[in-house]
């Protein structure tokens, strides 16, 4: 199975990573729960993509909660975000419906559709 691993912050974490071959990278601060006061994300994103160079997918879980995250990720080099807490109050709120809604509001995000091609 594929090794993916979250939390990666710091460069010379995504660079160990790589040496023990992972098979990708998550950059997140956990919600900032974990450690209170960490880097964001998006901070950490560009830096870590620069060492990463393509050679394993980099994805970005972190704040994202509409399309112009999303722009902003892709734009600093992931390949992809994941979205959990928008996705998980939209299925508390309304089940499955809600959970829709919520991933199709985003991709409705008119800033999405200004500079994306397809979904």
């Amino acid at each position: 199975m594929p090794i993916i691993l979250k939390g990666i912050l710091h460069p010379a974490d995504a660079q160990q990573a790589m040496e023990f071959g992972v098979d990708g990278i998550i950059v997140s601060n956990h919600g900032d729960r974990q450690v209170d006061g960490a880097i964001g994300a998006l901070e950490a994103l560009p830096a870590i993509c620069e060492v990463v160079q393509d050679r394993i997918p980099v994805l970005m879980d972190s704040g994202i909660r509409r399309g112009s995250d999303v722009i902003k990720a892709i734009a600093l080099g992931a390949k992809a975000v994941l979205v959990g807490r928008p996705h998980m109050y939209g299925l508390a709120v309304a089940g499955q419906q809600g959970a829709k809604e919520v991933l199709q509001n985003i991709v409705a995000d008119p800033r999405y559709h200004s500079r994306t091609c397809k979904i």
